[in-house]
């Protein structure tokens, strides 16, 4: 019964996870797309804080939430272990946790960071939307990532690990 219980725990918290990380992800693009010219810089920085705090306090949690229980099931569950779809999951999971730290949340805090500065008239305007398109493209990679992510849980194909007693084959079989 416990094990039950831990066991839909996990799941609802990988599940409320997947849904703020995709949920962040999303607002980070409506936000975006609705950025004005660097120009019209009250508008610009006041978008790009609310990005900053996006990424801050919706993404960088979510993003924690589902590593964090992700690999709590994984540990604790053996037929996890064995079950190929997990690994590639896993995989998939550290691209996204790589691609969201590095491509997405410390850049969206370092602009909004620069945005106040710029308001406080320390910070060059002209490189104020310098960064722009690799942000937009890389929340649409790391999305579509996680979608797969997403489907992968979902669906869970069947993808065979082979063990190194199965991989070792003599060559009597082989042929």
């Amino acid at each position: 019964m416990a094990e039950m219980t831990r066991h839909k725990t996990l799941k609802f918290l990988h599940i409320v996870g997947t849904v703020g990380f995709c949920a962040a992800l999303l607002a980070l693009l409506v936000l975006h797309a609705s950025l004005p010219d660097p120009s019209q810089l009250q508008q610009f920085a006041s978008i790009r804080i609310a990005m900053g705090n996006v990424a801050k306090w919706l993404l960088l949690p979510s993003t924690g939430l589902v590593v964090v229980s992700g690999l709590i099931a994984m540990a604790l569950n053996d037929v996890y272990k064995n079950a190929g779809w997990v690994w590639v999951k896993l995989a998939t999971g550290v691209l996204i946790l790589e691609g969201t730290l590095v491509y997405v949340q410390a850049p969206m805090e370092r602009a909004a960071n620069d945005a106040r500065s710029a308001l406080e008239g320390e910070f060059d305007l002209s490189s104020l939307g310098s960064v722009l398109g690799a942000e937009w493209s890389s929340i649409w990679v790391i999305l579509a990532v996680a979608v797969v992510n997403i489907v992968l849980g979902v669906y869970r194909p069947r993808i065979l690990r082979q063990s190194a007693a199965n991989s070792e084959t003599p060559a009597s079989e082989e042929s």
